[in-house]
């Protein structure tokens, strides 16, 4: 396991890790909180309302495209993180005061869904690209495996504390301390040791826009097949919130503390995933189609578990799945991609990804209002079969390609 966990003999990434990890657990916190109020408080149980929070969250990574990834290769990214960090532990304390007031309504979490989407777009591609001033090429496909390994452990940990505390001092406290939980990365970003930090290339996208990323990655079949299985995926099969908090209220019909379990049971298989990716040491197009055709399956199969206990046990095994596919596509735009544009592919991977939830989501919630959860479910595999079939066919063109020019060179 000595491997698998190299990036951390890095101070700097190591102190990054450690402040991350206690600010991921904030944040999933606040998203089962978020949830859960919007299901069970402000609607009677409306999945569709959820799918608007999930569009309003995510969108923005999308329409500021043109925006969030020059600025994360122009501008210096510790500085930038400190901004954006900041902003998030504001927005979830205002939103936690007004639920502690008792004065929260639907509209305001839609709206604080949304400022908190225009500050993520800026601040996700500026952290994924940030990893590779922390460790250097040479670790950078591990580093973003252990960022996934962090993400989802937090996820673990998150929902079920968070379940336990919405039962006992309710909603608003859990997003106060997810506010709280900022303290930790913010502390982390001032003691990092500059010197350390590896510098970019000189003048990196300064003068280009993000039409140069864009052109950098349609010119390249595997970057181009990276974004279009990102795009099925996110917008049509990653919308566990949707799918989760429908099967716990209407078809299981249990409490808050049950819910945050089964985010917490997915949450454990993306550990063993993301475990498993880093263990890696470079990402590969073979990875990618197993990773969708195993997030299909298991999504497929989750939906006809006939009890709460084998859905939980169904979702180890959708975290498993889920893990393999953006652990090795996040490490594959980076890695892949000129390094002079590698703000801008992440930027637009990212927006792809997050920014198609607004398609998505809204579209699964009304199939869960409609034909039930199950069907949403349902809904959501067959994105990972689309996007393996997109990847395999990408593949086999990509091997005739290189089988033609092998053959004219002899």
């Amino acid at each position: 396991m000595r491997g698998t966990f190299r990036s951390l003999a890095v101070y700097n990434y190591r102190l990054w890790a450690g402040g991350a990890l206690v600010s991921n657990i904030g944040t999933w916190m606040q998203r089962t909180a978020q949830d859960w109020i919007v299901l069970t408080q402000l609607t009677k149980h409306d999945a569709t309302a959820v799918g608007i929070v999930m569009s309003l969250q995510f969108g923005p990574q999308f329409l500021l495209l043109p925006l969030t990834g020059y600025v994360a290769d122009g501008l210096e990214r510790r500085k930038l993180l400190f901004f954006t960090q900041a902003a998030m532990a504001l927005l979830a304390a205002g939103l936690g005061a007004l639920t502690l007031m008792d004065a929260v309504q639907l509209w305001q979490v839609y709206l604080f869904a949304f400022l908190l989407g225009c500050v993520t777009a800026f601040d996700s591609p500026t952290r994924q690209s940030f990893v590779a001033e922390l460790v250097g090429d040479a670790h950078l496909s591990n580093a973003v495996a252990l960022n996934s390994t962090s993400f989802n452990a937090a996820r673990m940990i998150g929902p079920a504390v968070a379940g336990v505390l919405i039962a006992v001092v309710g909603c608003g406290w859990v997003f106060m301390l997810n506010a709280l939980s900022f303290v930790a990365v913010l502390a982390a970003l001032a003691m990092l040791r500059k010197a350390e930090i590896h510098p970019r290339l000189a003048g990196a996208g300064q003068r280009r826009g993000i039409t140069d990323g864009m052109r950098h990655v349609w010119g390249r079949p595997d970057l181009r097949a990276v974004v279009v299985m990102f795009f099925l995926i996110g917008a049509f099969g990653i919308n566990f919130p949707i799918y989760i908090s429908t099967m716990a209220v209407s078809v299981f019909h249990v409490g808050a503390g049950q819910f945050g379990l089964l985010s917490s049971s997915m949450a454990m298989g993306s550990v063993a995933g993301a475990l498993m990716a880093a263990a890696r040491e470079k990402p590969r197009m073979t990875l990618l189609l197993s990773g969708s055709l195993a997030f299909g399956t298991f999504l497929l199969i989750a939906a006809v578990m006939p009890s709460y206990r084998w859905f939980a046990v169904a979702l180890f095994f959708v975290g498993v799945a889920t893990q393999t596919f953006p652990t090795t596509a996040h490490s594959a735009a980076q890695l892949w991609s000129d390094p002079a544009l590698r703000g801008r592919v992440i930027a637009l991977v990212l927006a792809v990804y997050a920014g198609s939830t607004p398609l998505g989501a809204p579209l699964i919630g009304m199939v869960a209002d409609t034909f039930g959860p199950r069907w949403s479910l349902a809904a959501g595999a067959a994105s990972g079969f689309l996007a393996a079939l997109f990847g395999l066919h990408s593949l086999a063109r990509q091997r005739r390609t290189r089988v033609r020019v092998h053959e004219q060179r002899t």
